[in-house]
């Protein structure tokens, strides 16, 4: 059966407190995990311990923690820590970002990242084991660490993002599960064929495994606004953060408009990429308009085989308001 949760904004709101009410209101209205991505608002970490205290049923988990601003040491830590703070419901997701973080923000080398999240994920289980960890890899050599804190009696689990067919083959193979993000109905299959792919490499059942799908969504009475936020937020992504996003469109179809949105963003004209998103792009990578046009495109992700859990995001010019009516709107 597949679930429904909420992937809730990290930047751009008022306060602390508005983020966690979020979480709040999604608890309420049945939604089964809260994720909180970590990009350049406040840290997912704090913010998600927060949650874990106001709140008693609904899941919590990073999705992402990078593999590189954070060592594998640490991140089995904050694994072990979140997860005894909600009684058991953290779920832990890292993967390598890009380079436009990882070199701009945080001034690493945005180097071997798919061997960077293998050896990260092998850490942290070993981590949260509670088992000394002596771990020699490319990457990481990790020496005589262990947990100075009994361990989580179920380990929590741990999945990997990835956009291209490597980096998912990689989830499926060495994690617990994968974060999948812009993706279409049709590239969504494409790649779950890596995951399973990967899965049967490491001798896996697939359905022992979860794929979360990230689906930008915005459901309002005013649908045209919704759609509106939507486009700019698909064109920022596009035009502003590196390539990854426009390579991702382009494999699945819509390299010719991928390349206009980054040409036009990149020589300025903002208003410009966003007119050219069209309605058949927007309406492929997300769910944004009136509350039946949002919903029908939700459980059309919902409805693909392989797809476990869809994660309602919003828009990066979204209020709380927005936030808020989307959530109750879209409510499993």
């Amino acid at each position: 059966m597949t679930t429904r949760d909420v992937h809730l904004p990290v930047a751009a709101q008022p306060s602390l407190d508005d983020i966690v009410g979020q979480a709040v209101v999604a608890e309420a209205h049945g939604y089964d995990r809260a994720w909180l991505p970590e990009t350049w608002g406040r840290d997912a970490v704090t913010t998600l311990s927060a949650i874990a205290e106001r709140t008693e049923s609904i899941g919590i988990g990073p999705s992402i923690l990078n593999v590189y601003s954070r060592s594998p040491a640490l991140i089995g830590q904050t694994a072990a820590t979140l997860d005894e703070l909600s009684d058991g419901r953290a779920r832990i997701g890292v993967g390598p970002s890009g380079p436009a973080v990882i070199e701009a923000w945080h001034g690493a080398s945005f180097d071997r990242p798919l061997r960077r999240t293998r050896e990260c994920v092998e850490i942290v289980r070993q981590v949260v084991s509670g088992e000394p960890v002596d771990y020699e890899g490319d990457a990481f050599d990790v020496t005589g660490f262990r947990l100075r804190c009994d361990p989580p009696e179920i380990p929590p689990k741990i999945d990997a993002a990835g956009m291209g067919p490597k980096a998912v083959e990689l989830a499926g193979r060495f994690a617990d599960g994968w974060h999948a993000l812009m993706l279409s109905p049709e590239g969504l299959a494409d790649r779950l064929d890596d995951f399973h792919r990967g899965a049967d490499l490491a001798g896996k059942d697939p359905a022992d495994l979860r794929v979360t799908l990230s689906l930008t969504c915005c459901a309002l009475d005013d649908g045209e606004r919704a759609r509106r936020l939507a486009r700019e937020h698909l064109a920022f992504y596009v035009g502003a953060m590196g390539t990854y996003y426009r390579d991702s469109l382009a494999r699945q179809g819509f390299e010719t408009e991928a390349n206009e949105i980054a040409a036009r963003w990149g020589s300025g004209d903002q208003d410009g990429a966003v007119e050219a998103i069209s309605d058949d792009l927007l309406d492929t990578f997300g769910a944004a308009g009136t509350p039946e046009h949002a919903r029908a495109i939700v459980e059309e992700f919902e409805s693909i085989d392989g797809v476990d859990a869809v994660a309602v995001s919003f828009p990066r010019g979204a209020d709380g308001a927005t936030i808020t009516e989307t959530i109750e709107t879209l409510a499993p």
